[in-house]
């Protein structure tokens, strides 16, 4: 399986590079500079807005980890739409890394995360974005999938291997903590890549918080 990931060099998408390494799939970094890289991997540089058809075509999946710079959260629907345009000729499934904030708050089903007074006001304005994107691919005719971390995404937390999925509201753990370390978090992406359970589908993962002592 040929993979490719988006935004390779950020936190999550080096996480979810690693992970696809490890499990030696094909393996490809997009990134707009090679010298942000840390593991020396297979490179297409290239801004993710100037991708084309016949860049992506020859993948099986690409993970979209991009995230722009704060204040410039509009950029997360802008390259959802390009994606979404150079996708639709072809076969090439998107694996898009979400918001905590695009959830519900429960099993209710009426307030979502990022409206919600708890949520972080730092990353509201992703999570409105990133809930726009997900609503363009609802309406798209490629083949695609939302994975929203918990709450606490956590970038120190170990590689356990161990997760529970739930579809579009928050997952709290056998704390009552929302958390998944990104590397766990990495795990669930190449995961879903191998046994593509949630085809045209949003979903979100947690795991225990093994470094708490709470």
């Amino acid at each position: 399986m040929k993979i490719a990931v988006i935004g390779a060099a950020g936190q999550a998408g080096s996480n979810i590079l690693r992970e696809s390494t490890m499990r030696e799939y094909d393996t490809t970094a997009i990134v707009r500079n090679q010298a942000t890289l840390k593991d020396d991997v297979q490179t297409l540089e290239k801004d993710l807005f100037h991708l084309t058809t016949s860049d992506i075509e020859k993948f099986d999946c690409i993970v979209n980890a991009f995230a722009p710079k704060s204040g410039e959260e509009h950029l997360y629907v802008d390259a959802g739409k390009h994606l979404i345009s150079i996708l639709q000729p072809i076969q090439t499934r998107l694996i898009d890394i979400g918001s905590s904030g695009c959830l519900f708050t429960n099993k209710d089903k009426i307030i979502r995360l990022l409206d919600s007074e708890d949520y972080p006001a730092q990353l509201t304005a992703a999570a409105k974005y990133q809930l726009q994107n997900l609503q363009h691919l609802q309406q798209s005719s490629i083949a695609w999938t939302f994975i929203c971390p918990a709450l606490m995404f956590d970038a120190e937390g170990p590689r356990t291997g161990h997760y529970i999925t739930g579809h579009d509201y928050l997952l709290t753990n056998s704390q009552l903590n929302s958390y998944i370390s990104q590397a766990d978090f990495a795990v669930a992406v190449i995961d879903e890549i191998e046994n593509a359970k949630h085809i045209n589908e949003a979903f979100t993962v947690a795991s225990e918080n093994t470094t708490s002592a709470s």
